[in-house]
């Protein structure tokens, strides 16, 4: 995985807002010609991309931003702070297309130019679809959690744009008028539970919530090479902060240990953790084994079957 890089990301985002300014022309045009409300929920939908492309942005370039007197930790957890925003965003553009979708089922028209608008459509989701791979590489290489949401928001449009597209060309075939309508609600409600699963892994990440477990068992199997027998492990705690990595543990060795032989101890068991994982600080504390004292602090996390004096 490359290391990030946050001043480097914000060309993907530049990429991003290219392409929501491209696919909500050709949405907005789709939806002159045809009428059709569905279209009409999809442009909405490339509006929202739009504004939350800016917000990436403004975000990966505060997030770039080196520690400072205020900042100890650098500005990464700006990057949470985009997509909570841009799941926001969707939702509030899920009510608004559901809004517009409701009037037409009671309400109900003709569609006008279908070919045309179709083939414009379809034009608009093979862009998003080629943004958002290029998004998803990105995210995984730099794991960035803004552009992993931007590449899902982008995703999303396409699945509903395909969902849209084939009720369009189902009124046309059968003239039944109140499907364009009946599949924007659809839509409306599939774009709800992409935003509520972008703004919980916002959340979850500004609440320093603990790596996941697959990461933390990466973290345990290189413990289980050191903390056994004479040596102890405890108070292991991990967060994550954008695409940065904290684990923070006490390790408990004889009281008779040179300070510079718990030193080096110390040194490898950092540099094995950073070897597990990409990205990441690792804080150590070293404490005597004999001192009742040390174990007083073994509340403050833990590590299985290392973190007892058993």
């Amino acid at each position: 995985m490359n290391k990030p890089n946050n001043s480097s990301l914000t060309r993907f985002a530049w990429l991003s807002i290219s392409a929501a300014i491209a696919t909500m022309a050709l949405k907005t045009a789709a939806y002159l010609l045809t009428g059709s409300v569905g279209l009409l929920s999809d442009a909405i939908e490339s509006l929202v991309n739009l504004v939350g492309a800016i917000m990436a942005l403004a975000m990966l370039t505060l997030a770039a931003r080196p520690a400072d007197d205020d900042h100890h930790y650098g500005h990464s957890k700006a990057e949470y702070f985009s997509s909570g925003v841009e799941g926001t965003l969707i939702l509030i553009a899920a009510i608004s297309i559901g809004v517009a979708a409701a009037q037409r089922l009671i309400s109900p028209r003709p569609l006008e130019q279908v070919g045309l608008g179709l083939v414009v459509s379809v034009a608009a989701s093979v862009v998003n679809l080629v943004v958002a791979i290029v998004l998803l590489k990105a995210a995984k290489n730099y794991d960035s959690i803004t552009l992993k949401a931007n590449a899902h928001h982008l995703l999303t449009d396409v699945w509903t744009s395909a969902g849209v597209i084939v009720a369009v060309a189902a009124v046309a075939f059968t003239g039944w008028e109140r499907l364009d309508p009946i599949v924007a609600i659809i839509v409306a409600g599939n774009i709800v539970w992409s935003g509520i699963r972008i703004v919980r892994e916002s959340v979850l990440g500004l609440m320093d919530t603990a790596l996941p477990v697959e990461e933390m068992n990466a973290i345990e199997k290189v413990l289980e090479l050191y903390c056994e027998k004479e040596i102890k492990c405890h108070a292991l705690r991990t967060r994550q902060s954008g695409s940065h990595r904290f684990v923070s543990l006490h390790v408990l060795v004889p009281g008779d240990w040179t300070v510079d032989r718990g030193h080096k101890l110390l040194e490898r068991m950092e540099a094995d953790i950073r070897s597990a994982l990409p990205n990441v600080t690792v804080m150590t504390h070293l404490e005597s084994i004999h001192d009742p004292a040390s174990w007083d602090d073994a509340r403050l996390g833990h590590i299985k079957n290392t973190g007892s004096n058993s």
